[in-house]
């Protein structure tokens, strides 16, 4: 029997494969702890583990114990009090003694009861995103050749070890035997013949000399036999390998955020956090998505990622101008056939008048026919403004890829988010 030993080393002495198997089997607990975690917490400050804590009754293990019923005798050392039927008196203090530590209950989340332990934040991150993906994300047509696999393409006789074809190289090895061994057989054949027909002639007509000429033919022929080897390098045959154009899944996110005047400090510190949690979630999941960043008032502007959060441009506001500036990048940049696109909208829904009657045709017309999906994050408490009322007739017309949500305070923003980005069942 062999015996496989597993001796890499685990960060601080821990088990990687049981903490993982823990993690699994308290997922439902621990995601729960990590959204609460979430809310309490900054949308800057994701980047770090998290202490979470479960109760004690649910990580409990079952066990084999002796039941109650039988006969059994129980013997009790040290005992000097008791004998064969007596009775136990009663606990002074009416209860059973709860056994407990004596502590009172705790406002730090954290008691006897409960189970803490820390995860890394790797780990944290993975139950933040659990379950998100970008919708509709598509296979495109080839863009520059850049994504390919490794596919099977015949035999080769270069090669690496690695891809050696075992069946191959030893029907080659086996075909070369015996085209090497052929002409040599024949003749130790003929050697072995001649040499019998010589020995049964009479002895007086024997050749001796010839019969020893005969036997180190043959033992000649049979050393080259034993010469020609079983395998030769000549043999070896490799799988050949070439690399396949594959279709590109290249995506590009455009985050479009209103910074006008009637858009407070606290409406656009919602809209950054929102907006960072985003970036989070693409830097994290997906490696060929290209972000896009738009600030607009009365005009659009394409910033980069320093200037998108940091900014403290502000004016009017027409959001026409910003959905104009999307669609002439894409026009410019980014063909519908080779890329996946992807919109983002935060803003408090105020606009210029007419200009929302604007912001629906372009959507209609212009935008929604090209893109994968769309969000729009209205940030007010109050109630809803003529954007979002128009916003509503495209919802209806592109249900599945056109979502609107509104967020009142920063607690509601990862709720609104997995919302928006949930994993959708595949029709």
């Amino acid at each position: 029997m062999s015996y496989f030993i597993d001796r890499r080393a685990n960060a601080k002495h821990k088990s990687a494969v049981n903490r993982q198997r823990f993690l699994d089997r308290y997922r439902t607990h621990i995601k729960r702890s990590v959204e609460e975690a979430v809310n309490r917490r900054s949308i800057t400050d994701m980047e770090r583990g998290e202490k979470v804590s479960i109760p004690a009754r649910d990580i409990s293990e079952p066990v084999f114990q002796h039941g109650p019923g039988g006969r059994r005798t129980i013997i009790s050392p040290g005992n000097r009090e008791f004998v064969e039927g007596d009775r136990l008196r009663r606990p002074e203090g009416g209860g059973g003694g709860g056994g407990g530590s004596g502590e009172g209950a705790s406002n730090q989340g954290e008691g006897m009861d409960e189970f803490a332990f820390s995860l890394t934040r790797e780990e944290f991150l993975d139950f933040v995103f659990d379950g998100l993906e970008l919708p509709h994300l598509e296979r495109k047509q080839l863009l520059d050749l850049e994504e390919v696999r490794p596919v099977r393409a015949g035999i080769s006789r270069d090669g690496v070890p690695s891809r050696i074809n075992i069946v191959r190289s030893m029907r080659e090895a086996h075909a070369r035997r015996i085209a090497m061994r052929a002409p040599i057989r024949r003749a130790l054949r003929e050697a072995m013949e001649a040499l019998e027909a010589e020995e049964r002639k009479d002895p007086v007509l024997r050749n001796p000399a010839r019969i020893s000429e005969l036997k180190e033919e043959i033992a000649r022929l049979e050393r080259r036999l034993e010469a020609v080897p079983f395998i030769d390098t000549y043999d070896l045959r490799y799988n050949n390998m070439t690399n396949q154009p594959m279709p590109s899944n290249k995506a590009v996110m455009f985050c479009v955020m209103d910074v006008s005047g009637s858009m407070t400090q606290s409406h656009k510190d919602i809209a950054k956090r929102f907006f960072l949690l985003l970036y989070l979630f693409l830097e994290r999941n997906y490696e060929k998505v290209e972000l896009v960043f738009v600030r607009h008032h009365t005009a659009a502007k394409e910033v980069n990622e320093e200037e998108f959060f940091y900014s403290r441009e502000t004016g009017g506001t027409i959001v026409s101008s910003a959905l104009t500036l999307v669609d002439e990048i894409i026009n410019d940049r980014y063909p519908p056939a080779q890329w996946n696109l992807y919109v983002a909208q935060a803003s408090d829904g105020d606009n210029w008048d007419d200009d929302s009657t604007t912001c629906r045709e372009l959507l209609l017309k212009s935008l929604m026919p090209r893109l994968q999906y769309y969000t729009y994050v209205e940030i007010t408490p109050h109630a809803h403004q003529a954007l979002w009322e128009e916003y509503e007739t495209v919802a209806d017309r592109f249900s599945s890829r056109f979502a609107m949500r509104q967020i009142v305070e920063g607690s509601d923003i990862y709720p609104v988010f997995r919302e928006l980005f949930k994993r959708r069942v595949q029709q």
